[in-house]
């Protein structure tokens, strides 16, 4: 059995209250939580998925997506399975809505080692909602960090503050999902709220912590002209406005049918957050807007991209190679 870090017992004892993310869901013995991963026995909370891995393979880091960190590098990536939201639209509901514990675990030292072998910038937490395995994505980041890898979450950013303070101390990049500004969006398709995952992005940036932003458009649910102006205004004035965004495009998937985020409604919603943000980047979708990274200072391609495949000679030793300016890229 691998204990659960943060929970404490239901003080009418029919189980514990986990205390990992804002759910705090009450979970009776012999049952598991929203994620379906944390699971009650003997009056104890049992991390069930710890190991149990769904997908370990080497991806391009631009695919996480993190286009300022380590740009051209790749990452070895594992994911798990569950998730605490319950997402209608979810692009990967085949890992992250479906809890398949019969997997063999694989012990933190096995990724290490494998991450070296590929010769990876480090590991990549991603595929489902990595953190609701919280003490296996922290096992394993303790002994990245011991070896000198990166560790990348890509996380809906759902997770109380304590539990927070804890894994981002060991994590050196982040993308982080924001799904809407409107709490009521959250609600009615995520069953969550958008709240706390404001409270993370905070606090992985007031850490010290890279961190770049994905938000996935939905026709007519969160596109409109007012939606993208507060997210934009919102990632400016409390991330900083050289914050990556990356707006991405929604495809019908899992229990919405709703027609693909057409192109053009991506390239409009660039331009809008373009007036507050520096870098806007666009996902899922061919266009040759929200594609290259330019130099702030003189507009020169720092790094040119086609699909994953990536051209770095804009940027020399760190710097815009045509004016010298130092962007906020990490290398």
């Amino acid at each position: 059995m691998n204990k659960a870090r943060h929970w404490h017992a239901d003080i009418d004892d029919e189980g514990v209250v986990c205390d990992l993310c804002p759910h705090a869901c009450v979970v009776r013995n012999g049952c598991s939580g929203r994620c379906g991963v944390r699971v009650a026995r003997n009056g104890m909370l049992e991390a069930a998925g710890y190991g149990r891995l769904s997908s370990m393979q080497v991806d391009p880091v631009e695919k996480k997506p993190l286009y300022h960190f380590h740009p051209g590098s790749s990452i070895f990536s594992i994911g798990g399975c569950g998730c605490n939201f319950s997402c209608e639209f979810c692009q990967n509901w085949s890992i992250s809505q479906r809890v398949d514990l019969s997997a063999e675990t694989v012990p933190p030292d096995d990724v290490v080692q494998a991450a070296l072998r590929a010769e990876s910038v480090g590991i990549a937490y991603t595929y489902n909602e990595p953190l609701v395995g919280f003490e296996y994505v922290l096992d394993c980041s303790k002994a990245a960090r011991a070896v000198g890898l990166a560790n990348v979450l890509v996380t809906n950013g759902y997770l109380k503050l304590e539990p927070a303070r804890e894994i981002l101390a060991a994590t050196d990049a982040l993308n982080i999902d924001i799904k809407s500004m409107d709490d009521d969006f959250y609600r009615k398709y995520c069953k969550a709220s958008v709240a706390p995952v404001l409270d993370f992005a905070r606090l992985a940036t007031h850490t010290g912590c890279h961190v770049e932003i994905t938000c996935l458009l939905v026709p007519g649910l969160n596109d409109t002209s007012a939606d993208l102006e507060k997210l934009a205004d919102w990632i400016a004035s409390e991330l900083g406005a050289t914050t990556p965004l990356h707006l991405s495009a929604y495809y019908p998937r899992h229990k919405m049918n709703l027609p693909p985020t057409e192109r053009a409604v991506l390239e409009n919603a660039a331009r809008i957050c373009q007036q507050r943000l520096a870098y806007v980047y666009l996902g899922n979708v061919s266009s040759e807007m929200g594609r290259d990274t330019l130099c702030a200072g003189c507009g020169a391609v720092l790094i040119g991209r086609q699909g994953y495949a990536t051209d770095t000679s804009g940027l020399r030793e760190g710097v815009c190679a045509s004016c010298g300016r130092v962007p906020p890229i990490v290398t």
